[in-house]
């Protein structure tokens, strides 16, 4: 929590800043529309470079906040962006119509003729591109591999928008002391990301080499996939965590997918757990051994490092069960497992799950059926019916991790049983399966 606090402490004072530029060093703007327009450019690029930092996937950020919040936090604020990068042009053509006493279509063309502005807009049309594909009812239609692939093309919007920045004589660049603060914020941002995303993955891989040990179909579309590497025991990785994967040898570079450890790391070797959801997932069982891994991670901060009691609750839903079993592995102390799917035959991992709870004393639980059949209707994670799973949920860490809508009703039911916030710990399923 202290970190979170810290986080947007710091995001709060460069909001601060900005204002402060804006009105002490940014030349006069034409009227008051023009300078509402320049005030949202300004945050647009603060914005961005808050975006680079949520996505840099810095280790000790991640391990301190979770890649799940921020994660979140990256969505809410990419469609804050778009909003603030859509208004900004409407804004300061609006200003520039009234200041002229000429249309906006004609200001418009006027900015598309200089260099700057145009390549503002280019920017601009690529953030409502990807904007576009990251609405939910998108997102759910389009593959991970071909989601993650259009949000590539927002790399190339950061470094339109800093070309933008530096064409503009605005707060960005009207004193010296504008000129180092954005400099040092975009520094800051970018080489984040590079240490984040490429030297550290580099670093690591070159260290581990990550190969295919084994592939072991689970069932119809799930399949288990070991990987062994030199000097596992040196890697950070710990149960609840996930890392991204990548098969370049089999498959193609930009084919990525965020899987969890389904086995709590030995220093011997790595397990994941996959459902078929996508063409490089339903790949997997056909993968051969020895091919060439490429790991990102570890992510996540759903480990047993984030407990505040001695007794713990894992609820899972679905495939999401990954690292809920990996979890069950290292947890000490008295632990339940509630296990949500529509059929038995759908448990993945049940007889590993059931061979851990014996040897640990601990209690699982599969709960079967569809929610709201039957007559009382079936609902499983209404907090009555949880509350009488477990009657002492108060007193226990409750880890969960499970499809959105099943882990938003678990959340539901436990703040309405009055759960602490700090002992609740959720993973969403798009991440970690």
């Amino acid at each position: 929590m202290r970190t979170v606090q810290l986080f947007w402490g710091a995001v709060i004072l460069n909001v601060a800043v900005v204002w402060a530029l804006f009105f002490t060093v940014a030349p006069e703007p034409k009227n008051a529309i023009h300078g509402i327009g320049l005030v949202l450019g300004l945050h647009a690029a603060l914005l961005m470079i808050l975006q680079l930092t949520l996505v840099a996937r810095l280790p000790w950020l991640d391990r301190r906040i979770g890649m799940d919040r921020l994660t979140s936090w990256h969505r809410w604020t990419g469609f804050t962006l778009f909003w603030v990068v859509l208004l900004h042009p409407m804004f300061v053509i609006a200003g520039y119509a009234i200041a002229g006493h000429s249309t906006a279509w004609q200001q418009f063309l006027n900015l598309a003729g200089m260099t700057g502005s145009l390549v503002g807009i280019v920017a601009l049309v690529v953030v409502v591109v990807a904007a576009g594909v990251s609405i939910r009812y998108a997102r759910r239609r389009l593959q991970y591999e071909t989601w993650h692939a259009v949000h590539f093309f927002l790399y190339a919007a950061v470094a339109l928008v800093l070309i933008h920045q530096l064409f503009e004589f605005s707060a960005f660049t009207a004193s010296p002391v504008a000129k180092a603060y954005w400099w040092a914020l975009w520094v800051f941002a970018i080489g984040s990301l590079l240490v984040g995303r490429v030297a550290v993955p580099l670093w690591r891989n070159a260290r581990h080499q990550f190969r295919v040990a084994a592939v072991v179909p689970e069932s119809d579309d799930v399949v288990s996939v070991h990987v062994r590497g030199r000097h596992l025991d040196k890697l950070p990785a710990r149960a609840g965590q996930f890392f991204i994967w990548r098969f370049p040898g089999y498959a193609r570079w930009w084919q990525a997918n965020p899987f969890s450890l389904s086995a709590a790391p030995d220093g011997r070797s790595l397990r994941l757990t996959a459902k078929a959801v996508g063409g490089a997932s339903a790949a997997l069982r056909h993968i051969p051994v020895g091919t060439r891994v490429f790991a990102e991670g570890p992510y996540g901060a759903f480990t047993s490092l984030r407990r505040t009691r001695e007794k713990t609750l894992l609820i899972a839903g679905g495939v999401g069960v990954t690292p809920i079993r990996a979890l069950l592995e290292e947890l000490p102390g008295d632990v339940v497992v509630l296990y949500r799917v529509h059929r038995r035959e759908d448990a993945v991992l049940l007889p590993e799950l059931e061979a851990l709870a014996r040897d640990r004393g601990a209690r699982i639980e599969l709960l079967t059926g569809r929610t709201g059949a039957g007559d009382p209707p079936f609902v499983p994670f209404d907090p009555q019916n949880l509350a009488a799973k477990v009657p002492d949920v108060t007193d226990r860490d409750v880890y969960v991790c499970g499809p959105p809508a099943m882990t938003d009703a678990v959340i539901r039911a436990l703040r309405a049983l009055k759960v602490p916030r700090r002992q609740v710990h959720a993973e969403r399923f798009s991440l970690a399966a």
